[in-house]
């Protein structure tokens, strides 16, 4: 009996990842919250909107009504779209959770998600109004999209540290572009909540913190690349 109990205890002993430790649950309340705040869906129309109403050295000259049917425009294509399309995968039992907790639910929405940021950017792509920081940040979404679907064949990459870390690549490509001394500030809010939104995702979900970190990385190269491809 002693050598069958001593047998089963290594088996009964989980050695838990970083996202399956116990937190409080206030702790746990904070990280679904900045979590479901700074969703992927939702970082291209942040950045849209900080591009057009926050920051004072793009879209200049453009009307207010001008601006915002461009923000509109960014939420129809990046936000609804999505969302729309995960919704029919799970009503069609395609997926089994809008969560999208495997890699094999991922597949289908990222594709859909790919061919809707491409979509984006050739539409801004031919309207001169547009500003190029906005038509690269578009690229580069797309970029990152598309890495996102090669790495998920190897491992369960973070689509949220994936949109901030394009988020934080587009501040540093303002900043080295020349933007205005009022950006500093708004990449280190940006580079704060990425670090908290980060932490979020190994605390309530089951991402490992490789995980966390190739979405950051990947999301800021894809920003650079675009930048300079569009010039």
């Amino acid at each position: 009996m002693e050598r069958n109990f001593i047998s089963q205890k290594p088996s009964q002993l989980q050695i838990s990842n970083f996202g399956e430790t116990k937190y409080p649950v206030v702790t746990r309340i904070i990280a679904h919250l900045f979590s479901y705040i700074f969703h992927p869906l939702f970082i291209p129309l942040i950045a849209t909107w900080y591009l057009a109403f926050i920051h004072h050295g793009y879209f200049t000259g453009m009307a207010p009504g001008g601006k915002l049917y461009i923000v509109i425009q960014v939420a129809y294509i990046t936000v609804f779209f999505p969302a729309f399309t995960i919704l029919l995968l799970k009503g069609v039992k395609f997926i089994d959770s809008v969560f999208l907790k495997t890699q094999r639910e991922r597949i289908i929405p990222i594709v859909a998600s790919n061919i809707y940021y491409f979509w984006m950017y050739l539409v801004f792509r031919n309207h001169p109004e547009v500003p190029s920081i906005l038509i690269g940040f578009t690229f580069g979404i797309f970029l990152s999209s598309s890495v996102a679907l090669l790495a998920n064949i190897y491992f369960k990459i973070s689509m949220h540290a994936l949109g901030l870390g394009a988020l934080s690549g587009l501040m540093l490509v303002i900043i080295f572009t020349g933007g205005s001394n009022s950006i500093f500030l708004s990449a280190m809010l940006v580079f704060l909540i990425t670090g908290f939104v980060s932490t979020s995702r190994m605390i309530v979900s089951d991402h490992m913190p490789f995980d966390i970190y190739a979405g950051i990385f990947f999301g800021i190269i894809c920003q650079v690349f675009a930048a300079a491809f569009i010039g």
